[in-house]
């Protein structure tokens, strides 16, 4: 399932949301580790090549660095563009290629 980032409540009017692109809507827990270099956990909401959203109970502020787990693709370098209500978003430093990112996805929405 896949929707429009700007459809979801609190986030940036379709006007503000440069993106444009759609992400992909999962709920998988992830391990990432701060500029501090402690673990956090993030759950992870919705996905694309380019980045995610999550929700984190460490406080993180917009240029923060992360590495993030993710299964297949490894650490994700990423920085932090907006936090909001234990919300985060994230763009990668590297978009994920496509046939590793449909491998990410299946991991992520496999059925445990």
């Amino acid at each position: 399932m896949t929707y429009q980032f700007s459809s979801l409540a609190g986030a940036p009017a379709a006007g503000d949301d440069r993106r444009g692109i759609e992400r992909d809507e999962v709920h998988y827990r992830a391990r990432a580790f701060g500029p501090n270099a402690q673990p956090v956990t993030l759950l992870i909401v919705n996905i694309s090549p380019h980045g995610l959203m999550a929700r984190c109970e460490a406080p993180f502020a917009e240029r923060d660095r992360l590495r993030v787990m993710l299964p297949v693709v490894g650490v994700a370098a990423a920085e932090v563009r907006w936090c909001l209500g234990g919300r985060l978003g994230v763009s990668f430093d590297s978009a994920i290629d496509l046939a590793s990112y449909y491998e990410l996805l299946a991991q992520m929405l496999k059925k445990g």
